[in-house]
């Protein structure tokens, strides 16, 4: 099964995927794509790595995600990407326009061919204003074209708010 959970920021969202990871009772790895340019964010991803059990495995990889995803999926395995937002976010800073579609192509080619259990976490963007700077929103467009992509692949989609989540797409 194929999961995209989306929400804002501090949603419940992680919480939702790491649920899924532990009830699945298969071995997991977080597939991390933040990178830690600065204090806030390193405070975030020790936050994260503290919520996670000791015995998950742990890769971190910004960009080449579906390379990461075909190389760690397995039938007997459970994959864990926190966040899908940040992937996009390491891409479009790259200097190479080109390679946001390449690696948005090669996920979207990949994920439904892959087995075993996959959750992708990843902000909601699209429910606030539009923000005055180019970058911000070209960020939030791509943000929503790469979520309405993963959806129609996905087998569920899951909207958390408040910690609640609510099924847009398959069953709980």
């Amino acid at each position: 099964m194929k999961t995209l959970i989306l929400g804002g920021v501090r949603s419940g969202k992680s919480r939702l995927a790491q649920q899924y990871a532990e009830d699945s009772g298969l071995a997991v790895t977080y597939i991390a794509t933040a990178t830690a340019e600065d204090k806030s964010m390193r405070q975030r991803i020790e936050h994260h790595r503290t919520q996670r059990p000791a015995e998950w495995s742990l890769i971190e990889e910004p960009c080449s995600l579906a390379k990461t995803l075909r190389q760690q999926a397995r039938e007997d395995h459970f994959l864990v990407v926190d966040c899908l937002t940040l992937w996009l976010t390491n891409l479009l800073l790259l200097d190479d326009d080109s390679r946001l579609e390449q690696e948005r192509q090669a996920l979207l080619q990949c994920l439904p061919t892959l087995p075993g259990e996959i959750v992708l976490v990843t902000n909601e963007t699209g429910l606030g204003v539009i923000p005055m700077e180019e970058l911000s929103r070209k960020f939030c467009d791509e943000a929503g074209l790469v979520h309405q992509q993963v959806a129609r692949v996905c087998d569920r989609v899951v909207l958390t708010i408040a910690g609640l989540p609510h099924f847009l797409k398959g069953n709980n």
